[in-house]
C-alpha cells in the first residue's frame, strides 16, 4: 500500500503507534542514565575534592601533592575511599597531617561521606555548617585543630551520625539542644573548647550515648536529670566547668558506668551509701574539687574493678572504710583536703588494708584530720 496523500496518514496513525512506542522505549532503555548521573556525581566529589584542597595553605609532608587534575582517578589520592559501585567518595581522613587551612564549604558537596577524619591538624576558622547536608555521615572527627565559631544546629540532620568528636579546639557558644534528636549518636567528645550555657537535658534522650565528654569548658548550671536514662553510658567526663547543685541520684544508678569524672567543680552533696553496689563496673571514680560532704560509705569497697580514687578538696568526714584492701587494682587514692579521721590514733588504720593493694602509685592523705601512728 502507497499512501501518497498526507492527508490520510491519519487514518493509518492507530497502526503505527504501537511501534512508535516500542521504538521510544528501547531508546530509553538504551539511555545510560546512572551512568550519567555517576560521572556528574563523580566530577561534584573531584570538584569539591579539590576545592578542598585550594583552602590548605600548608601542606608540609605533602599529602595532598597528587590531588590535581591528572588523571589519576581521585579515588586513589591520600586519604580518599570510594564506594565500589558508584565510585562517590566515602571516607576523608587526613589524620595526624599537620594540614594548616581552611575546611571549605565544598565538602558539604560529598553527598557520600559517611567518614570524616580531619583531626590533629591546623584547621582554623569557623566550623562549616555544610557539614549538616551529610546526611550519609556516620563518624565526625575535627578534634585537635584550632576551629572557632558555634557548632553548627543543623549538625543534627545528620541522623546517621555515631561518633561525634570536636574536642580540644577553641569552640564557643552554647551545645545546641537539637544534637539530642540524634538516636544514634553513641560517642560525643565537646572537650577542651570554649563552650558555655548549661548541659541540653535533651541529650538525655540518645539512648544509645555510651561516651560523655564535655570537660574543660565554661558550662554552667546543673547536670539533668534526664541524663540519669542513658544506661548505657560508659563514661561521663565534665571535669573543669562551672557546674554546681547535687548529682541526680539515677546517675549513680548506671551500672555500665566506668569513668566518673567530675573534679574541679562546684557540686555538693552526699554519697549514696550503696554506691559501691550500684556501680559494680566503675573503674575512676573522681569528684575532687567540688563541695561534698558526709562519710565515705563502706560499699566502695564492693567496686571490684576500682583503679582511681580521687576524693580529695572536699568536705569528707568520719572514718575511712577499713575494708578497702579489696579492691585489688586500686592504683590512685587521693582523700587530700578533707576532714577525716578525728586525731585518734585508730585513725589510720584503714592503711593496713591498702597493703593488698599492690598496684598503688599514688596515696595522699594529706591535711585531714589523721592521728596516730601508720601502721607497718
Amino acid at each position: 500500500m502507497t499512501l501518497q496523500n498526507p492527508a490520510n496518514y491519519s487514518a493509518f496513525w492507530p497502526m503505527f503507534l504501537p511501534f512508535i512506542l516500542i521504538f521510544y522505549m528501547n531508546l530509553l532503555l538504551m539511555k545510560p542514565t546512572s551512568i550519567i548521573a555517576s560521572v556528574l556525581g563523580n566530577e561534584t566529589d573531584r570538584f569539591a575534592l579539590l576545592k578542598f584542597k585550594d583552602s590548605i595553605s600548608n601542606d608540609p609532608y605533602g599529602v595532598l601533592r597528587s590531588w590535581n587534575d591528572s588523571n589519576v582517578n581521585f579515588c586513589n589520592w591520600p586519604g580518599i575511599a570510594c564506594s565500589r559501585r558508584h565510585q562517590r567518595v566515602t571516607s576523608l581522613n587526613l589524620q595526624d597531617c599537620t594540614l594548616h587551612g581552611l575546611i571549605s564549604p565544598y565538602i558539604g558537596n560529598l553527598s557520600f561521606l559517611r567518614v570524616i577524619n580531619l583531626g590533629n591538624n591546623r584547621f582554623y576558622g569557623e566550623f562549616p555548617p555544610q557539614v549538616g547536608h551529610l546526611f550519609r555521615l556516620q563518624r565526625l572527627n575535627l578534634s585537635i585543630n584550632m576551629l572557632e565559631g558555634e557548632i553548627p544546629a543543623n549538625l543534627s540532620y545528620c541522623s546517621k551520625l555515631t561518633v561525634l568528636i570536636l574536642a580540644l579546639n577553641n569552640l564557643s557558644g552554647v551545645i545546641p539542644f537539637e544534637l539530642g534528636s540524634m538516636e544514634k549518636l553513641s560517642v560525643i567528645y565537646l572537650g577542651g573548647n570554649n563552650l558555655t550555657g548549661s548541659i541540653p537535658p535533651s541529650l538525655g534522650n540518645i539512648s544509645s550515648l555510651t561516651r560523655v565528654d564535655l570537660a574543660r569548658n565554661n558550662l554552667v548550671g546543673s547536670i539533668p536529670h534526664e541524663l540519669g536514662r542513658l544506661n548505657s553510658l560508659i563514661r561521663f567526663l565534665v571535669w573543669s566547668n562551672f557546674l554546681y547543685g547535687t548529682i541526680p541520684p539515677s546517675l549513680y544508678n548506671i551500672s555500665s558506668l566506668s569513668e566518673f569524672i567530675i573534679t574541679e567543680n562546684q557540686f555538693r552533696g552526699t554519697l549514696p551509701p550503696n554506691i559501691g553496689l550500684t556501680l559494680p563496673n566503675i573503674k575512676v571514680f573522681a569528684i575532687g574539687g567540688n563541695k561534698f560532704s558526709g562519710m565515705i560509705p563502706e560499699s566502695f569497697s564492693n567496686a571490684s574493678k576500682l583503679q582511681s580514687f580521687d576524693i580529695g578538696q572536699n568536705s569528707f568526714v568520719g572514718k575511712v572504710p577499713s575494708n578497702l584492701g579489696n579492691l585489688p587494682d586500686l592504683s590512685i587514692f587521693s582523700l587530700k583536703d578533707n576532714m577525716l579521721g578525728s586525731h585518734l590514733g585508730n585513725s589510720l588504720d584503714f592503711i593496713a588494708s591498702l597493703t593488698n593493694c599492690s598496684k598503688m602509685k599514688i596515696l595522699s592523705l594529706t591535711e585531714n584530720n589523721f592521728g596516730g601512728v601508720i601502721p607497718k
